[in-house]
């Protein structure tokens, strides 16, 4: 498995990233980094370990929300959309940041 070094609100992490996986790796950090620079912006909440779980939250009610809302009809070039797989991947790499956060800020 393929290591990668990432930097999220600051603080660099090193993780563990399946052959070929490195786009979506590298989409899912951005993606936390903004929900989490976003919260940490707002001034209310300064804890890191709280910043990461309400950035969890917001994009796990995200995904369950896209889940329940009826999909729009795609264009006939429409890109596909996301599977279940893409999903269980997010989920998974939110758990293992919760868990670095908590640790000692290596996601393997």
């Amino acid at each position: 498995m393929k290591q990668i070094e990432v930097q999220i609100m600051g603080q660099s992490y090193l993780l563990g990233c399946p052959e070929g996986g490195e786009p979506q790796l590298r989409e899912a950090v951005e993606r936390v980094d903004a929900a989490m620079c976003k919260i940490r912006d707002a001034g209310k909440v300064k804890a890191r370990d709280r910043i990461a779980v309400l950035a969890s939250l917001n994009l796990a009610f995200d995904l369950v929300q896209r889940e329940a809302a009826p999909a729009p009809p795609a264009p006939p070039a429409a890109a596909p959309a996301a599977t279940a797989e893409d999903e269980a991947r997010a989920a998974q790499l939110v758990q293992r940041l919760d868990q670095a956060l908590a640790g000692d800020g290596h996601l393997l």
